[in-house]
């Protein structure tokens, strides 16, 4: 059994998907998606989801494995990624985990214990209608608060959350890594700006918005606008909160910053390999195997 796992991510638009087929088909692997909105049935524009011509009859795993009217969570996505780690490993090939969603692929290599704690959709909602939610992490728990990205709702939610039905603080992170031996290599471009640029008018292109409109016959605005940017001012759009040009102008600079924290987090993992193209990556696949 080929006890290795590579693992290759960096920001949106720098090329993972091209990059990982390519590998797979040299190096007789088969790729696992690392995407928190890949997972869902209907989502394949706005989330960039790989067609099956791109695929060049590479095997893809936990892509539309969950309907967007339901949660998906981390606990579930961890649970099946290495489920489909170990298969392809006992028949000799090599995993691929591809993707942007740090939290997935953290979830995989190093086996970040989350706590089980049960919705409360009650709460949340009343959560939402608070404007200051990280001072009222930092009061309820100033440990959690010195970690958490103050600037993402869901995790500030999801932690006071933890912290309110347990009476007690975030448990701090337990770890309980793969068993495999990883490689992590991260794509770095310089032109990532027009790369983004360049990504999101194909979406456009290719009906990024009528996808929204079909997925708000089976799900609300509101949930529309957990799914991220892209769903975010499509969805707004499409209520005629905005106009056509903001949409863009607007999608175009938030994914920017979107890239940048990708980066920042990504950044702080020294296991991280950074390439700039396949050659690179070859170089490093030949040694790691």
């Amino acid at each position: 059994m080929l006890n290795k796992l590579l693992v290759i991510l960096g920001p949106t638009s720098s090329g993972k998907t091209g990059l990982s087929i390519k590998i797979a088909k040299k190096f007789n692997g088969e790729i696992i998606s690392a995407d928190s909105r890949q997972v869902y049935e209907g989502m394949d524009i706005g989330s960039g989801k790989v067609t099956k011509k791109e695929m060049r009859g590479i095997p893809h795993y936990l892509l539309d494995i969950a309907s967007p009217k339901r949660k998906f969570t981390v606990t579930q996505y961890r649970k099946l990624a290495l489920k489909a780690v170990k298969d392809i490993q006992k028949r000799n090939k090599l995993p691929i985990l591809v993707g942007g969603t740090a939290f997935y692929i953290y979830s995989v290599i190093d086996g970040i214990t989350i706590p089980e704690v049960k919705a409360d959709w009650k709460l949340r909602r009343q959560l939402e209608k608070r404007k200051d939610l990280y001072g009222f992490l930092k009061k309820l728990d100033p440990q959690r608060a010195k970690t958490i990205d103050k600037d993402n709702p869901r995790r500030l939610i999801r932690a006071i959350e933890i912290v309110l039905k347990t009476k007690k603080p975030v448990p701090k992170t337990k770890y309980n890594p793969i068993e495999s031996e990883v490689l992590i290599i991260g794509i770095n471009k310089n032109n990532l700006k027009e790369l983004i640029r360049k990504r999101l008018l194909k979406r456009l292109k290719n009906g990024l918005v009528a996808e929204v409109k079909r997925l708000k016959s089976i799900v609300s605005w509101k949930r529309l606008e957990e799914f991220g940017l892209e769903y975010r001012f499509a969805a707004q759009y499409l209520q005629r909160k905005i106009d056509k040009k903001t949409m863009i102008n607007k999608l175009e600079k938030e994914i920017q910053q979107f890239a940048k924290k990708q980066m920042t987090w990504f950044k702080k993992d020294k296991r991280i390999k950074w390439v700039k193209d396949y050659k690179e990556s070859e170089k490093l696949l030949k040694k790691f195997l």
